[in-house]
């Protein structure tokens, strides 16, 4: 490693300036630990969406949509009545993994402490509830029952 890569870094052991450490902290990090704006930031993977505006807009609508992915999931009745238990089951969790799965990547999104991110995820679980639990509603005030595959995330015990 080159004399820069040693400039930028801080150990995080080493208090006398004799021997190495393992660990260092990186000054140039791009981790926030309060809101801010710009489109100059990191989303779930290194390097992404980078410092290009076309690529942070891109970034928000991915994190939009992953959120209205989510709210579908909170809603969707897909299992037809009358379907094998076992593998109605199986369905039913391999929905919760996904469901589970997608809702951490939004947080982990919001994480960025970017005030765009924010706003694309509360919008986009904005936009799934009024569009999906509105089919819901409506639908159960006809006089059918209807149900969603998967228990509401505030279940309570």
């Amino acid at each position: 490693m080159g004399a820069d890569h040693h400039a930028n870094t801080v150990s995080a052991w080493n208090t006398t300036g004799t021997g190495t450490s393992p660990f260092h902290i990186h000054r140039n990090s791009l981790t926030h630990m309060t809101f801010y704006w710009g489109h100059k930031t990191e989303i779930l993977f290194k390097g992404w969406p980078g410092s290009s505006s076309a690529m942070y807009a891109l970034a928000l609508m991915f994190v939009f949509t992953l959120a209205v992915v989510v709210e579908w999931f909170n809603y969707c009745s897909i299992i037809k009545p009358g379907t094998n238990k076992v593998a109605a089951g199986v369905f039913r969790t391999g929905m919760y993994v996904v469901r589970t799965g997608l809702s951490y990547l939004v947080m982990l999104a919001v994480m960025s402490f970017n005030g765009g991110v924010f706003l694309a995820a509360v919008g986009g679980h904005a936009v799934g509830f009024a569009v999906f639990a509105r089919r819901v509603i409506r639908k159960s005030g006809s006089g059918s029952e209807v149900n969603p595959d998967l228990p509401p995330v505030n279940v309570k015990c």
